[in-house]
């Protein structure tokens, strides 16, 4: 199994990722995906930092021709993306043939337009159009700071956003 959990986090890659949740899933490597990040070498330099493990900062375009590469590696993976609107991308448009069926959702903060679910997680309607289109292609989405503090799975808040 190349990737081992599945995060969208608005921080892509920091120490609460990769000691906590590491202790949770097992991870040999960070694959984080962001096409800004991918293009700042202060930005790569600071994610790489903040692991021993290891550390890729990908656009999207090198993550597609990649995915491959991926899933049949040896190593486990955390894939991360920044938001909803990226990893419905890489999950569904790439159809990215993960094994792994739950994304878990991390900080999202609070911005106008964006609907308040719980602390430090909201949503806007692009995002949440892009949850919906992960949960339609079978995905489990459950929103999470930390493991023992989900506020729920998509089921419980998609009536919010007309689904």
């Amino acid at each position: 199994m190349a990737i081992s959990f599945i995060r969208i986090d608005d921080r892509i890659i920091h120490g609460q990722t990769v000691t906590r949740w590491a202790n949770e899933y097992p991870c040999t490597g960070l694959i984080g995906v962001n096409d800004a990040a991918a293009g700042n070498k202060l930005l790569v330099s600071a994610f790489k930092g903040a692991s021993s493990k290891k550390t890729f900062v990908w656009n999207k375009e090198h993550f597609k021709k990649n995915a491959d590469k991926v899933l049949a590696s040896k190593d486990q993976y955390f894939l991360i993306t920044k938001n909803s609107v990226d990893m419905a991308e890489l999950l569904v448009d790439f159809k990215f043939a993960t094994p792994i069926k739950k994304v878990i959702v991390g900080p999202c903060p609070d911005r106008p337009g964006a609907v308040k679910l719980g602390n430090n997680q909201s949503i806007t309607q692009d995002e949440a159009e892009a949850f919906e289109r992960m949960y339609q292609a079978g995905f489990e989405i459950e929103f999470a700071l930390v493991k023992e503090v989900s506020i729920g799975t998509w089921e419980k808040f998609r009536g919010k956003f007309g689904f």
